[in-house]
């Protein structure tokens, strides 16, 4: 037979499945469950702990236990970076993907903070750079409402964005188009880019940061991104809440056999 804590669990798991409590919808207070009859304070609380680390709710101080939004964001492959959006448009990656999902967004949902400092290890090395060279991290953290969903820290050569937008720490995209109009605008227009992503354990400030609840992992991005010639212009880490991203990729089937033949 299954603990009491267990069974309000799965009642509670089964209301929110159903619809019945709505995403971002807060759930009773403990108190009033007691009151209810559903069982003791250790119960109520084993089971919202419980409810928690299944991924079904969040809880804070000030908010209470609250639903977890369930259909997650979808992050874009290929689409995301798409010249139109931000060369002739202002749609940037973050905003594009809140278009894709049918989700509303606003331009301050991405803050951000800009220093020069001496280039990390994987830094340096994805552009090439000697051991203590410089360079501009240009940090954020964006939100869907209260909720931050992903950091993304873009790395960037002193000589590429000295005097842009780019260095500009208003907070937001970089102006009109973010930060790839930016690097266009300054002659170096981005051709093709390279995403490698893993899953990890969070640390400890990054649980803070993204607000994560007990157990959930983090995706990590790292995208280099290149000019026509092979120029490394941008080295980006972002580091993704994983249940708050659905992620998409579209790309055409390569044939390398069939290249050969053409290019004989």
């Amino acid at each position: 037979m299954a603990p009491k804590w267990r069974e309000l669990a799965d009642r509670l798991a089964e209301r929110i499945r159903n619809g019945e409590y709505a995403p971002g919808q807060q759930l009773p207070h403990i108190r009033d469950l007691v009151d209810a009859g559903e069982g003791s304070k250790s119960t109520v609380h084993a089971a919202y702990k419980a409810l928690e680390a299944e991924g079904l709710v969040t809880s804070s101080r000030g908010h209470g236990t609250v639903v977890r939004q369930q259909a997650p964001l979808k992050r874009l492959g290929v689409e995301r970076y798409d010249k139109a959006k931000w060369r002739d448009g202002d749609e940037v990656a973050f905003i594009a993907d809140r278009v894709a999902s049918g989700r509303a967004y606003k331009r301050n949902d991405q803050t951000q903070t800009v220093s020069r400092i001496v280039a990390p290890a994987v830094v340096a090395a994805a552009h090439g750079l000697p051991e203590g060279a410089e360079v501009y991290a240009r940090a954020r953290l964006v939100k869907e409402g209260e909720q931050p969903t992903h950091t993304l820290t873009s790395y960037y050569r002193p000589e590429h964005v000295e005097g842009t937008r780019i260095v500009d720490p208003t907070p937001g995209p970089a102006g009109r188009g973010g930060g790839f109009r930016v690097l266009y605008d300054a002659g170096y227009e981005i051709d093709h880019m390279r995403e490698e992503l893993f899953a990890r354990v969070p640390t400890s400030d990054e649980v803070k940061l993204l607000q994560l609840p007990p157990g959930e992992p983090v995706v990590e991005l790292h995208r280099t991104t290149f000019t026509a010639d092979g120029t490394v212009v941008e080295f980006a880490i972002g580091v993704h809440a994983a249940s708050r991203f659905a992620w998409a990729y579209d790309f055409k089937v390569p044939d390398s056999a069939r290249s050969e033949e053409d290019a004989q």
